[in-house]
């Protein structure tokens, strides 16, 4: 693990630096107050820091608040090295954001000793955010697919028709059904059935913008939101997505399995609504598939439907 030393006096900041390198700790050096901020500015700066507390430029206790005042994340773990014995002072480290603190002249070993029990603060604090990225993921992720949940893709539905009422843009969404999923589980098993849905769900992130959106609608229903696609553009792109599903067998144990889909397109007008879009892209996709599956429809919102709507 990295370590920051902070110290202008070249003779301690040596000293540190041959202890903590004999340690295994990879070492980062500055001779003031200002050169330690700026060190942890940088791309894969240390996350342990050792402070001396007087030093030109900026002292180790205004380091101290200009580090917590950022508010950084993952946290930095900051042990502060004094020659000030007075507790009144001490505490005033503390209270600047110090986690830990060392009287001049310093026992080598304790030194070790508090870096060790800081490194595993910062190795907890990591498990804890991963942790909670995870739950973050789960709440808005399908568990099976990895692709954005029902809640999640109608919500960012809703957001994309807003900002293209708002700036007055075009806005894409596609519907997509597996054709025959039912007999997928039933020949082939469950199993199988869950691989072809990872798979497909690959498949259609691999396929479209980095900037489009894809969630699992519903069992084998996937929504996909495509801003500033017109109708014309999104069903292009549904096009796409369509050959990407079904020109290639999905691999199971079982055996390759042949995988087709029926995709409805609609792209909203101005002030249209999230129900109104998804209403007309169901439709779609209801007519891709009673005209055979395996093929794309698209079908442009009524403007007699909204205008009924608005009247209403």
């Amino acid at each position: 693990m990295k370590v920051l030393i902070a110290d202008d006096d070249p003779v301690s900041r040596r000293l540190l630096q041959v202890t903590l390198s004999n340690s295994g700790y990879e070492t980062v050096q500055a001779v003031d107050g200002a050169d330690a901020l700026r060190a942890l500015e940088q791309k894969d700066s240390p996350r342990l820091v050792v402070l001396d507390w007087i030093m030109p430029s900026l002292d180790g206790v205004e380091v101290c608040r200009a580090i917590r005042k950022r508010a950084l994340e993952p946290y930095l773990y900051i042990i502060l090295l004094t020659v000030k014995g007075d507790q009144k002072e001490i505490v005033e480290g503390l209270e600047a954001g110090a986690d830990d603190y060392i009287t001049k002249p310093f026992d080598l070993l304790e030194l070790k000793a508090r870096l060790r029990a800081g490194q595993r603060i910062l190795e907890l604090q990591d498990q804890l955010i991963a942790s909670r990225e995870q739950l973050r993921f789960e709440a808005t992720h399908d568990t099976q697919t990895g692709l954005l949940n029902h809640a999640t893709i109608l919500e960012t539905l809703r957001v994309e028709v807003l900002r293209a009422h708002r700036e007055g843009t075009p806005l894409g969404v596609i519907m997509v059904d597996l054709d025959h999923f039912k007999a997928i589980n039933d020949h082939h098993g469950h199993m199988a059935g869950d691989t072809v849905l990872r798979e497909v769900a690959v498949r259609l992130q691999t396929s479209m913008r980095p900037y489009d959106s894809v969630g699992r609608y519903g069992g084998e229903e996937f929504l996909v939101v495509a801003p500033g696609c017109s109708l014309e553009k999104a069903a292009a792109l549904a096009e796409r997505l369509r050959r990407s599903i079904g020109d290639d067998p999905v691999h199971c144990p079982t055996g390759p399995i042949s995988v087709t889909a029926s995709l409805g397109v609609s792209s909203a007008r101005e002030a249209s609504g999230p129900d109104q879009i998804l209403a007309t892209t169901d439709e779609a996709l209801y007519k891709a598939k009673i005209q055979g599956r395996n093929r794309v429809v698209a079908a442009p919102i009524s403007s007699c439907a909204f205008e009924a709507r608005r009247t209403s």
